[in-house]
C-alpha cells in the first residue's frame, strides 16, 4: 500500500489557489483512475484503489510502458495545510503505510513558477504543511513533489500571494504541468523516485 497526498485548503474558495496545487493533482490521478475522493476518515476525504497505467485513460507514452497495478490511498487533508500532519500521520498509522511509501504534493514559493522538482526526502523549507507532515510523522524521510509557484512580482505578503488563483498566462502553464505531476506520482508508484526525478525534474517554465 503506498500513499499520495496532494496538500492545499479545504473548500471552494480554495480550490483554484496556487496554495492547492496539491489537490489539483490529487483530483486528476483520481478521476484518471476512476478512484472516487469519497471515503473521510482522520479529518481527510481520501479513496482506495489501483493504479494501473496500461487502463488509464488519456495515459501518456511514459504510462504506457507500465502494466503493473499498485493498491493507493489518494488523500486530501481537510485540517488546513498547517496542520495537515494531523490527518496523514494517522491515516499512515492505520492503513500501516510507512514513511517512504507516502509521496506528498504540494506548492513550493523558492521555485520559480512552472518548475517541478522531484525529491526523496528533505527538510520542510519553511513550508508549514511539510512541518506538520514532519513533526507529526517523526521524520522527512518520505519523497515529495515540489511544484513551483515564484514569489509575487509587486509587493504583497507570501500568505496573500499563495491564497490568490493562478492568473490567466499561468494557468496556461499549469494546466499541463498538473497532468506532468500526475504522470510523476505513476513514475514513482511503479519504477521509483530515481526514475521520476530523472524523467520529470525540469527547468523552469518560461511563459509566465
Amino acid at each position: 500500500m503506498k500513499m499520495i497526498v496532494g496538500l492545499g485548503n479545504p473548500g471552494p474558495q480554495y480550490s483554484r489557489n496556487r496554495h492547492n496545487i496539491g489537490f489539483q493533482v490529487a483530483d486528476i490521478l483520481a478521476g484518471r483512475h476512476e478512484i472516487p475522493l469519497s471515503r473521510a476518515k482522520f479529518n481527510a476525504l481520501y479513496g482506495l484503489g489501483t493504479l494501473c497505467h496500461s487502463h488509464a485513460p488519456g495515459r501518456s507514452r511514459l504510462q504506457k510502458e507500465d502494466v503493473s497495478n499498485q493498491r493507493v490511498l489518494i488523500v486530501r487533508p481537510l485540517t488546513f495545510m498547517n496542520l495537515c500532519g494531523n490527518a496523514v500521520a494517522p491515516m499512515a498509522n492505520y492503513y500501516r503505510v510507512e514513511p517512504q511509501d507516502i509521496f506528498v504534493i504540494y506548492d513550493e514559493l523558492d521555485l520559480p513558477s512552472g518548475k517541478l522538482r522531484l525529491r526523496p526526502f528533505g527538510g520542510s523549507g519553511g513550508h508549514n504543511g511539510m512541518k506538520s507532515l514532519i513533526r507529526m510523522l517523526g521524520t522527512d524521510r518520505f519523497p515529495r513533489a515540489r511544484v513551483g509557484i515564484g514569489r509575487p512580482r509587486t509587493p504583497m505578503s507570501p500568505a496573500d500571494y499563495v491564497l490568490q488563483n493562478f492568473s490567466v498566462d499561468e494557468e496556461i502553464i499549469f494546466e499541463t504541468l498538473r497532468k506532468q505531476i500526475a504522470d510523476a506520482v505513476e513514475t514513482w508508484l511503479h519504477h521509483g523516485i530515481d526514475l521520476a526525478m530523472n524523467r520529470f525534474n525540469s527547468a523552469p517554465a518560461t511563459a509566465v
